[in-house]
């Protein structure tokens, strides 16, 4: 996040609309994980346990999931070098986002901080060079109708001033009332009380996080269902997030 300059996105702004819905997929449901999107949950680095994938290299730390290989599933996946996973169809899309490493497919390479979207009914067969990688995935999430594919590699992108000072906020992808962003907290920052409409999820990248409910370090995952609500702010390290708000509303 080097260029962070110009004015204020709309993706920066208020957020406050009416949650989205999705259809769910087909798929086996014997695995459960954090499946109930009414409670808040909170993943440190301290809380991580690795399961090994069905290909060798392949590691998983599990952070929610609805069904087996087939999943509706949010998921910090760890690639041993040389390492490679078989061809598959993204039968509800794929996103996610390069958290160490170099992840390669057919289409490209993607280092650390590159942003991906593809969307249902997309293929690939990742294949890992010696560095290994690691990312940060969401499966089986995209609405039939968000057919957008992007690449976005963030540490050459530009990031806008937030809407409290000491904010940078560099928009990833919005489609009806899903909002998706890095944002960056300078050190000391507060933000203004607020209350999450079709909820909130977050990935800290760097630094530490912080609200009146706990201490997030770097690698924490929080989870904060619809209308819940906090006033997060940041020390003396500041903090970078991956943040994903308005996806988790219910009917």
């Amino acid at each position: 996040m080097e260029k962070c300059n110009g004015t204020v996105s709309s993706a920066t702004k208020g957020w406050q609309n009416e949650p989205m819905y999705f259809e769910e997929p087909t798929m086996s449901e014997a695995l459960r994980i954090n499946d109930d999107f009414d409670h808040r949950v909170v993943i440190r680095p301290d809380d991580y346990h690795w399961v090994p994938s069905p290909m060798p290299g392949v590691e998983r730390m599990m952070l929610d999931r609805i069904g087996d290989e087939v999943a509706r599933a949010t998921t910090i996946v760890r690639y041993a070098p040389n390492s490679e996973f078989s061809s598959h169809t993204h039968g509800g899309g794929e996103e996610y986002f390069v958290l160490e490493g170099l992840f390669s497919d057919e289409r490209g390479d993607y280092p650390a901080g590159a942003y991906v979207r593809n969307p249902i009914g997309t293929s690939h067969t990742p294949k890992i060079g010696p560095e290994g990688a690691t990312i940060f995935v969401k499966l089986h999430q995209f609405a039939k109708e968000d057919t957008e594919q992007k690449v976005i590699h963030t540490r050459e992108s530009q990031c806008y001033p937030g809407i409290v000072p000491g904010l940078q906020v560099m928009p990833l992808h919005e489609y009806r009332t899903e909002h998706t962003a890095l944002v960056k907290w300078a050190s000391n920052t507060q933000f203004n009380p607020h209350r999450h409409w079709g909820g909130e999820e977050i990935l800290v990248l760097e630094g530490t996080f912080y609200d009146e409910h706990g201490v997030y370090p770097k690698g924490s995952w929080l989870r904060s269902p619809h209308l819940s609500q906090h006033t997060p702010y940041t020390k003396s390290d500041g903090a970078l997030i991956f943040v994903k708000t308005g996806h988790l509303g219910k009917e």
